[in-house]
């Protein structure tokens, strides 16, 4: 019986330090960091040298949403912000194997008035993606308007995958969840579904879904380069692979842990929270890109 009540009375002294905010944190990221993460090479080829971003606009996007992406696209090689940079966070991607991916952006092609309707399955996006040309090595990005319901979406915020054939081009995908699913899509800077239901983050760029909309694009074009065709670096099953950004999933900032996306830096006239600058005064918030020279996830600040 005595046992029994020391082993009681130490459960929970135990269970009153971890519920103690601070000392729980601290418990997390200590759990986080004791696992290893390693990204396979299965010796394919990677996107490397320069590699153009075409844009497919599909549905209605505001003149200031589009400028919030292609300022990001620009920033990625962009030498002109501050650090820590978006291009600080892209040249991770140089530490993969043959060299850098510079980021170029192309041709715009928009379609407001949503040509395929506004529910699209996945060889929607396919043949969406191909108006953007078969041009070597280039990313043909299709984005979707909040109101357009994509396949899958939810349980996936973006998507990536290349053509097979004599005309083979890489593709991506990556949708506005602002209506349908922000919790998921776009935190944090919406509460999650699930989980601790922490204060979510004031988007930098005051725009909920797009500001989401960024992260996600940074997701599937890093894994796009690093993991083109499906032999590139991932870790996992090829049909559900963890990939150069998807393999460090919620993790913004130092200190994070599942459901605390870590400390980020802090806009004081705004509260925005952000870790990378970008051109022409943007900033915004990338999540951690997983590093070949550590093996393992690697923020910005």
């Amino acid at each position: 019986m005595a046992s029994n009540y020391i082993y009681a009375t130490v459960s929970s002294i135990l269970l009153f330090l971890l519920c103690s905010s601070s000392l729980f944190g601290a418990f997390m990221a200590a759990l986080v960091q004791e696992q290893p993460l390693v990204l396979k090479y299965h010796n394919g080829a990677l996107l490397k040298g320069t590699v153009t971003v075409n844009l497919i606009w599909y549905g209605k996007f505001t003149p200031i949403q589009r400028s919030i992406i292609v300022d990001f696209l620009q920033s990625l090689n962009s030498p002109k912000a501050p650090n820590p940079s978006a291009a600080s966070w892209w040249k991770t991607t140089e530490k993969y194997k043959t060299g850098a991916s510079t980021v170029t952006l192309g041709k715009q092609i928009l379609d407001e008035n949503c040509s395929l309707g506004k529910s699209l399955k996945n060889s929607h996006i396919v043949y969406l993606a191909s108006k953007g040309g078969y041009m070597g090595r280039s990313v043909n990005l299709v984005l979707t308007a909040k109101d357009v319901f994509v396949e899958g979406f939810c349980s996936r915020c973006g998507s990536h995958g290349s053509t097979r054939g004599k005309i083979r081009f890489t593709y991506a995908w990556v949708g506005n969840s602002e209506i349908q699913c922000a919790g998921q899509c776009a935190w944090p800077f919406h509460q999650p579904i699930y989980g601790p239901q922490t204060p979510p983050l004031v988007a930098p760029n005051g725009d909920v879904g797009v500001d989401g909309m960024i992260i996600n694009i940074a997701t599937v074009l890093a894994g796009t380069v690093t993991n083109p065709f499906n032999n590139g670096y991932f870790q996992g099953p090829a049909t559900a692979p963890l990939e150069a950004v998807s393999a460090c999933t919620g993790m913004f900032g130092s200190g994070s842990y599942p459901g605390y996306p870590g400390q980020t830096l802090v806009d004081k006239s705004t509260g925005a929270s952000y870790n990378a600058h970008g051109v022409n005064g943007r900033r915004y918030l990338l999540p951690a890109m997983w590093d070949p020279t550590k093996s393992a996830c690697s923020t910005l600040v």
